[in-house]
């Protein structure tokens, strides 16, 4: 039925105001009105939770621009440069917040704000080369980067805040498909171990409750239903013990703990997806392969 459906048709689903893409009914959320004050807010918003997802040490102040500069430039080893590169691309974004109340205080005092008044040429400028620097960001796992997530802010500064609505609805229901495909994968894999017949349920709970967090803004009242739903979820996977039947060999109880550890990663994994609302291919991909190296280690002889 959702294929007839087309992309940005929107509806009321058990008194949910929802939004269709890529085959997924989203929370919807009336963009506000174009308008620079409420820019500055969605840059603001998106800027921490890009550094909120993003590897520890990058969130440098714009007033050391310059040091940050000068440390990247001049560092030769490349592991090391990434990171200078990382940290620059930060104190880039927080230099362009840093600019962007000023230009909002002067449209408010009735000055008209042009693309291409100075400022607004500063900010873009900052925002730009922090996105070209993005490649250098790793998610807070350290697994992969996560430049769709890091580009948020200029994409917020560049486009109608309608328009960035869109793309993230876009996002959320691509790290929905890959949601549904972990826990699928999971469950083909898992539930039919000796022990392990209930885990099915609590991995299908995760993946609809990791739904909703990812759909649901942090300043959504429903966060107090949704929250405490994801994280009870993710407690189940995790306390999650199986029962083997006795008495069980040496090969059953090896299998059975390695069967856990993966588990436990799956559930991180689909945590990271949640949090983020946007793909990650390279993690996600990685942990199939894992399923599927321990399928095949299950079967052998």
């Amino acid at each position: 039925m959702n294929e007839a459906v087309k992309d940005g048709t929107q509806n009321v689903i058990d008194g949910k105001p929802v939004i269709y893409y890529d085959g997924y009914w989203i929370r919807y959320y009336a963009p506000p009105e174009n308008t620079l004050p409420e820019k500055k807010l969605l840059i603001d918003q998106m800027t921490k939770r890009a550094f909120h997802h993003t590897e520890e040490g990058i969130n440098t102040p714009g007033r050391k621009l310059g040091r940050a500069r000068e440390a990247w430039q001049t560092e030769t080893d490349p592991a090391r440069k990434r990171v200078n590169a990382a940290m620059l691309a930060g104190a880039l974004f927080n230099r362009a917040t840093d600019l962007f109340p000023t230009i909002v205080e002067l449209g408010q005092m009735g000055v008209e704000i042009s693309m291409d008044n100075e400022l607004m040429k500063q900010c873009g400028e900052c925002f730009k080369e922090a996105l070209d620097l993005g490649k250098y960001v790793k998610h807070y796992s350290g697994e992969e980067g996560i430049d769709e997530l890091w580009g948020e802010p200029f994409k917020a500064f560049t486009l109608p805040i309608a328009t960035v609505y869109e793309s993230r609805y876009m996002k959320v229901a691509r790290a929905m498909r890959d949601i549904d495909g972990l826990a699928e994968k999971m469950e083909m894999v898992f539930a039919p171990l000796p022990g392990f017949a209930n885990i099915g349920e609590r991995i299908r709970e995760l993946a609809a409750a990791a739904k909703l967090e990812a759909e649901t803004m942090k300043s959504d009242p429903v966060i107090f239903r949704v929250w405490p739903r994801f994280v009870a979820a993710c407690e189940a996977v995790v306390d999650f013990r199986p029962v083997l039947p006795q008495p069980a060999s040496e090969r059953a109880v090896r299998e059975s703990e390695e069967a856990l550890r993966i588990l436990c990663d799956g559930r991180r994994v689909i945590e990271y997806l949640a949090g983020a609302r946007v793909p990650m291919p390279k993690t996600t991909a990685a942990y199939h392969r894992r399923c599927d190296a321990f399928l095949e280690s299950v079967r052998a002889p």
